[in-house]
């Protein structure tokens, strides 16, 4: 690029001599830099170089701009004017992903009511507000679930009864029952409503309440039986969106509320079992009728099959014992549809021969583990215990 440039610079000088009737500039040569002295050079390529940047920034400054643009129009999608009070409607879709990975966790999550709700921060539906102004939420068109919020902090309903006139109107609404745990999914609760001394003169439209990760919860509300009802905020409960993954919001009155850090106690899972009889060729699942040990119950003997309790690292154990010469017996350890494990004995001569083999793996709540009889013989009586199963949770996980 520099070359050219110099070169039109000298192509314009000699048309210009040319001109001026010098007939002696048709002999010019063109101007080239590799012919420039080193430092002429080098002045040249650093020229080049700061238009190079130049550019560069011109370009990273644009596409800032375009980015910024891009991110302003999908915020402004996502807010909603609902009763003078700004509500947003939080939705990962709203949030730019940008590998693969991230995707696949959205379309997860698609449908959860943990990601997919609307932020209801009135500060007049507070346990402690008073107002002359009394709301209604009868007259509320309730669509979908809700999370509520006091200034931007998030909190929850309250589990006890709150006085008259407050939250906004006349009968505040609060959760009957208590609020869900993780494991619990979705629930039912009834709401009560507060009149004349009485905590619950108003038996409202029971609501729908799911626990999330992060400590919070997502209400579906539904329309009050009459006139003043409003659900309630409890202002006491903003402590709890202080609390980590790993704690959970307590209280014991319903009022003071505190973090409190999980603790995980670990369950005691040991089974053992054996089949009191032979086996011959193909069993696709050992039903172990004679269970001796089976603590936590996870070990069904109807079905032969141990789903693990919890998540953890477990150990197992499986045997086999065969007496027909010159043949081979295997037995095989299945968890989740996949053989993993084999316990083979092969006699080559006339006597008996056993063969034990153990497994350790990490399982998820759920996994299924059997044995499975794939091909040879398998001897035992109901005094001999050659042909057993049994395992232990070694490690209990979060």
């Amino acid at each position: 690029m520099v070359v050219l440039a110099l070169a039109m610079f000298v192509a314009l000088s000699s048309c210009a001599v040319g001109c001026s009737g010098n007939t002696n500039s048709s002999e010019l040569k063109l101007w080239r830099v590799e012919d420039q002295p080193l430092s002429v050079q080098l002045a040249a390529i650093f020229k080049e170089m700061e238009s190079l940047k130049c550019e560069q920034t011109t370009l990273q400054q644009q596409h800032n701009a375009l980015t910024q643009m891009h991110i302003s129009s999908h915020q402004k999608r996502a807010q909603k004017k609902v009763a003078g009070t700004h509500i947003l409607t939080y939705s990962p879709n709203y949030i730019e992903v940008d590998n693969f990975q991230s995707s696949v966790e959205d379309a997860r999550r698609r449908g959860d009511p943990c990601f997919h709700y609307t932020v209801l921060d009135q500060t007049w539906r507070a346990t402690n507000t008073t107002s002359k102004l009394k709301m209604c939420d009868r007259q509320v068109d309730w669509k979908g679930w809700y999370r509520l919020f006091y200034k931007g902090k998030s909190l929850q309903m309250p589990e006890r009864c709150v006085p008259v006139n407050k939250c906004g109107t006349n009968s505040p609404l609060w959760l009957s029952g208590p609020h869900p745990r993780i494991r619990d999914g979705i629930v039912t609760r009834n709401v009560c409503g507060t009149w004349n001394k009485r905590c619950c003169a108003f038996h409202s439209t029971p609501i729908k309440v799911k626990k999330c990760p992060g400590n919070y919860y997502v209400y579906q509300f539904t329309k009050p039986t009459s006139c003043y009802l409003a659900y309630c905020a409890d202002i006491n409960t903003l402590v709890c969106g202080r609390c980590r993954r790993n704690q959970s919001c307590v209280s014991r009155d319903k009022i003071n509320w505190r973090c409190k850090t999980n603790r995980i106690s670990s369950q005691k899972i040991h089974f053992f079992a054996s089949y009191p009889a032979q086996i011959n060729g193909k069993l696709n699942r050992i039903k172990y009728s004679k269970v001796l040990v089976n603590v936590g119950r996870a070990f069904d003997r109807r079905t032969g099959v141990f789903r693990a309790p919890v998540k953890g690292i477990y150990q197992f154990f499986f045997s086999t014992q065969t007496t027909i010469k010159g043949l081979k017996t295997d037995l095989w350890l299945v968890i989740n549809n996949y053989w993993v494990a084999v316990s083979r004995a092969h006699v080559p001569r006339s006597y008996s021969v056993g063969s034990t083999s153990t497994y350790m793996t990490f399982l998820r709540r759920g996994a299924s583990v059997y044995v499975t009889h794939n091909c040879g013989n398998s001897w035992a009586t109901a005094a001999s215990m050659t042909i057993t199963f049994g395992g232990s949770l070694l490690l209990q996980s979060k």
